[in-house]
């Protein structure tokens, strides 16, 4: 074990005087002595049957040290047992508190409809050979994303362990059980203060059979890669094998049923029944599969190796998932606060799985009124604007539009990396909240929209303007036409060329028969219209007026520029500007350009932009400068 351990483990128990929370009594004498504690619960210990099972002699010496006191769980709505005929004379009196209303196993005929039926939280008691997937996946599934406790189920390998996990749910754990921890093989997670986190990492330098079996834990996480068998954690595993129990000829089972080594060195295999916690969550694939589901005899189950412990609650994973970051730290805050594991690691997969990934083996710790409310089911959609982003910065970088020395490629560069990590699930879930990343998105775009008007107004030949030429030749017109007005008043066309390759964006362009191709844009993009007088004298003003709707609140940046050929004989007022898009989008800029006294009367045109995450949108006005009036 190692020596550095903490003050959590191996402390004294506070456990009542006497025989103990639970006393083991022989199978005969067990439903005498389930009436005997009835009619005076929480006076007595709670009986258990242990005949010819020493796992379970163990369990209860574990469970006394564990468990300092005694009290009934909050009912469930409704209870049904699952084969009453093969568990031991006294196990359903025994659950009988447990809900408000028991009914008959016949209503499970029709498990689709048990929950149309009798609505509200559910408790399943049955062996685990009961457990199949008639009719307990359509239990799940009717309950899924129900929230509140909806299924809980009492089992175990046989009628005696039925009974010790029945009998578990009346103990209360000691105070000075107060251990929170986290095991995982598949990820760094942040370590929130109060919770013990160990990866792998850890797994290289710290005993961590020790760290486990050496602590009294009030809850504890095994994530990793595993089967129903084990859950791996680096070179230490935890296994599913319960010695005291036979095999059953026939079933398969892994290779050390057949006399092979383990496939992981046999002195860091941690006993899950010698775990020492009150919940133990495995979250690892098919860590508790259903009885017609499972690969391996019950004899290495890591779910029925869990339920022979002193684990008053077990958390398993029915089928496969992907938890990850999200799930950890959504555990880990919920394990701080009290709330339910599987409530919260079910909504928190809810975004990528339409099934439970996790059922509940005990009685939730308290009455739904009284426990912090179920989560929501997540989403795991990052925000919209992430998705805009992300796909420019595609468009920027994975074509040809921008040299490879464009000077804004290594920010570009920098952006999609972060923006790369953020849509990852693990990421935007549980590393930074998404108030956090749409922050630091918006601080990024600012910089970013700013050198890039900065660019344009210093060269409006920047490549970034030559998009809707780009993009547009790698497009298809999109038939869909609208028709509306140009600047100039006169009739137009918009239309839309659709993006033939998955890095070019559609654009949207407004044509007047007029004024030619006044306006470009790409979707979710600010709109432009520019508004000013059809002609300025030598020397005078043009004021312009930028009509703007921004494509949502926030800073928008604009400029103003003209021909090359024009730029020695004008100025423009302000160069550049910052504003802020409204709520209602619509916005007017103004804009000055003043003009020498020696410019050439004859047509001329400017064009308005604005830069908004990354999107650049333009309106080109003509307009004609006339001699000086005398």
């Amino acid at each position: 074990m190692n020596p550095a351990v903490s003050d959590q483990r191996r402390r004294p128990s506070s456990a009542v005087p006497g025989p103990g929370v639970f006393r083991p009594v022989a199978l005969d004498r067990f439903s005498g002595a389930v009436a005997e504690f009835l009619a005076a619960p929480g006076r007595t210990p709670v009986p258990v049957p242990v005949d010819g099972r020493a796992d379970l002699v163990a369990g209860v010496t574990a469970a006394n040290g564990l468990y300092d006191g005694l009290r009934t769980p909050a009912p469930l709505d409704l209870g049904v047992v699952l084969g009453a005929e093969d568990l031991p004379a006294g196990v359903a009196e025994l659950a009988g508190p447990f809900a408000r209303r028991w009914v008959d196993e016949k209503e499970l005929d029709d498990a689709a409809g048990f929950h149309d039926r009798h609505p509200g939280t559910l408790l399943v008691v049955g062996r685990y050979d009961r457990l199949n997937l008639s009719p307990v996946r359509a239990l799940l599934l009717a309950t899924y994303r129900g929230g509140g406790h909806a299924l809980t189920l009492l089992s175990g390998r046989d009628g005696a362990s039925v009974a010790w996990n029945v009998a578990k749910q009346y103990a209360s754990a000691g105070r000075d059980v107060d251990a929170l921890g986290l095991f995982t093989d598949t990820d760094r997670p942040p370590r929130l203060p109060g919770v013990r986190v160990f990866d792998d990492r850890d797994f290289e330098r710290t005993d961590i059979q020790g760290e486990i079996l050496g602590t009294r834990w009030r809850r504890v996480v095994f994530q990793g890669h595993g089967k129903d068998d084990s859950v791996n954690l680096g070179e230490f595993t935890i296994c599913g094998l319960n010695p005291a129990v036979p095999a059953v000829p026939g079933l398969l089972g892994p290779r050390c049923a057949y006399g092979l080594p383990c496939y992981k060195p046999e002195d860091k295999l941690v006993p899950l029944h010698r775990v020492e916690a009150v919940e133990v969550v495995l979250s690892a694939c098919n860590s508790g599969p259903l009885a017609d589901l499972a690969l391996y005899d019950p004899k290495y189950q890591l779910l029925l190796n869990a339920l022979d412990g002193p684990a008053r609650t077990v958390v398993s994973a029915v089928s496969v998932h992907d938890s990850d970051r999200p799930e950890n730290v959504a555990w880990m805050r919920a394990a701080l606060t009290g709330a339910d594991s599987v409530d919260t690691l079910n909504a928190s997969l809810a975004g990528s799985h339409p099934y439970p990934a996790f059922m509940r083996f005990g009685m939730p710790a308290g009455p739904a009124e009284e426990a912090p409310p179920a989560p929501r089911p997540a989403d795991h959609r990052p925000d919209p604007l992430l998705i805009t982003v992300g796909r420019r910065l595609t468009a920027l970088l994975a074509s040809e539009l921008l040299p490879h020395n464009h000077a804004l490629r290594p920010r570009l560069t920098k952006l999609a990396r972060k923006v790369d990590l953020w849509a990852a699930r693990p990421t935007h879930l549980a590393d930074r909240s998404p108030d956090e990343i749409l922050a630091s998105l918006t601080a990024d775009l600012q910089s970013l929209d700013h050198a890039v008007a900065e660019q344009v107004a210093e060269n409006p030949e920047n490549e970034i303007m030559n998009y809707p030429a780009y993009f547009g030749d790698r497009s298809t017109l999109d038939p869909r036409v609208h028709e509306v007005t140009c600047h100039c008043g006169r009739p137009a066309q918009e239309f839309t060329r659709r993006g033939l390759l998955p890095y070019v964006l559609d654009t949207t362009c407004a044509v007047c028969m007029r004024c030619g191709d006044v306006t470009f844009r790409v979707p979710a993009a600010p709109a432009l219209l520019a508004y000013a007088d059809d002609e300025v004298e030598q020397g005078g003003v043009l004021e312009v007026r930028a009509a703007l709707t921004a494509s949502r609140p926030g800073p928008v940046r604009l400029g103003l520029f003209v021909p090359t050929y024009l730029r020695e004989d004008t100025v423009v007022e302000p160069r550049t500007v910052k504003v802020r898009g409204t709520a209602d989008g619509a916005r007017d800029v103004t804009f000055r350009v003043r003009f020498a006294a020696g410019t050439a009367p004859q047509a001329y045109y400017f064009t308005v932009y604005a830069v908004q995450d990354l999107a650049v949108s333009t309106a080109r006005r003509h307009f004609g400068v006339v001699p000086r009036s005398t």
